[in-house]
Formats: C-alpha cells, sequence, structure tokens
C-alpha cells in the first residue's frame, strides 16, 4: 500500500465510555468493531484506539497524552449523538462548555472557556467532503454537522484542535455516532473506517477533495 516514506500512516480513534447512566457507549462500540477488523497490511494504515473518560478534565487530558504517546498522522476522535439517526462529520469546536447534565465526575461548568485563552472556534482538518460522501457512498447515512454541542464531546474536539494547531500535517477532527436504535454499531464501524480511510489518503496526497455542499438552512 501507498504510504509516507515507506511507512504506513499512523491513525488514532478514540471512543468514550458511558455516561448518563447508560451501561454502553456506542462510540465505543463502534470505535472496537472498527478495530477488530482493521488489517494495516491492506488498509495502508497503523490504527490504534482508546476508550477516553466522559468527564470534562480528562477527557481531553487523556488525548492529548495519546497524541504524544503515538504521534498520529490521522486522529479521529468520535462521540455519542443521541436523537439522530446519521452518523455527524462535525465541523467546528467552540470554546465553550456549558453542561445540562454532569460528567462522570460531577462536574458541570456552565458558559465556561474549553481553554481560557483559545480562539471562539476551530475547524475540523479532515477532508470532510469527501468523507460524508466515501460514508454515504457505503450505505450509511451521514451528514456534516455545524455543531458538536457545549458537553463533553466539544470540549475534547477543541482541546483536540487546539493542540494540532502548529502541526498541520496532522488531519484531525470529531465524528459522532447515533445510539444502536437508530442505526446500528456495525453500519456506523464502516462509517468510520470510510471517514479514516479517506483521511489517510488525503494524508498520502492521494485525495482530490470534492466541492460538495452540505450546508443547512437553520
Amino acid at each position: 500500500m501507498p504510504a509516507i516514506g515507506g511507512v504506513l500512516v499512523r491513525v488514532l480513534v478514540t471512543g468514550f465510555e458511558p455516561f448518563g447512566g447508560d451501561t454502553v457507549n456506542e462510540s465505543w462500540q463502534a470505535t472496537t468493531a472498527l478495530a477488530t477488523d482493521w488489517r494495516a497490511a491492506r488498509d495502508g494504515a497503523e490504527l490504534v484506539v482508546a476508550p477516553l473518560p466522559v468527564t470534562f478534565s480528562a477527557g481531553p487530558a487523556e488525548l492529548l497524552r495519546l497524541l504524544g504517546r503515538h504521534s498520529p498522522d490521522v486522529v479521529v476522535a468520535t462521540g455519542l449523538a443521541g436523537g439522530t439517526e446519521a452518523v455527524r462529520l462535525e465541523r467546528v469546536a467552540v470554546n465553550v462548555a456549558d453542561a445540562r447534565i454532569p460528567d462522570n465526575a460531577g462536574a458541570q461548568p456552565v458558559d465556561e472557556a474549553v481553554v481560557g485563552d483559545g480562539p471562539a472556534a476551530y475547524f475540523s482538518t479532515l477532508p470532510l467532503k469527501a468523507a460524508w460522501s466515501a460514508v454515504r457512498s457505503d450505505g450509511v447515512p451521514a451528514t456534516v454537522s455545524n455543531t458538536a454541542g457545549t458537553y463533553v464531546c466539544n470540549a475534547t474536539f477543541y482541546a483536540l484542535q487546539h493542540a494540532l494547531a502548529g502541526r498541520p500535517a496532522v488531519r484531525s477532527g470529531f465524528v459522532h455516532v447515533p445510539r444502536a436504535a437508530q442505526l446500528d454499531v456495525a453500519s456506523s464501524a464502516r462509517a468510520l473506517r470510510a471517514v479514516v480511510l479517506t483521511t489517510a489518503a488525503a494524508v498520502r496526497g492521494e485525495l482530490s477533495e470534492p466541492r460538495l455542499a452540505a450546508g443547512a438552512e437553520h
């Protein structure tokens, strides 16, 4: 498989532990399902997966620790989005934590900055439109979303983009998957696979990103 300097593209994918009284979190289920079917030689990338705690402090901190340990070329953080039937490729992370419910450590920040001196927002550096097209071509419903919320998912997404702001060669972003009652975990895993492979192709310089409209009128 094509690779950077003869080395496979290094990919990190994370999911979250259960929260809010749930016993499972579909983002981690989909991530582990992705890993089960992954073959580095076949897919042209080395994959590392890891769970993150659902807390405003430890979630971002653990992801940053993983960045330092694995030095990935691609990072796809994933989380659970209730009330949707489609995989959501998040476009933007905002610098605000405003929690409707406490996190797993009991913290419930209201109108607080994720990073005190950080900019208002960061954009994903994943090839969103190409990944969106690839996911839908695989038969999985998907949208490009313009809000990742204001809970731990957004805080982790923002911290990730803040940490990588000076490293444009690393492509990174966030994907929300639905509950299994709305979309089976196997389909969510296929969507993550499409996102990862598309992004790895972009890192290798093999991808021409399409100009596709995916905006919303509301």
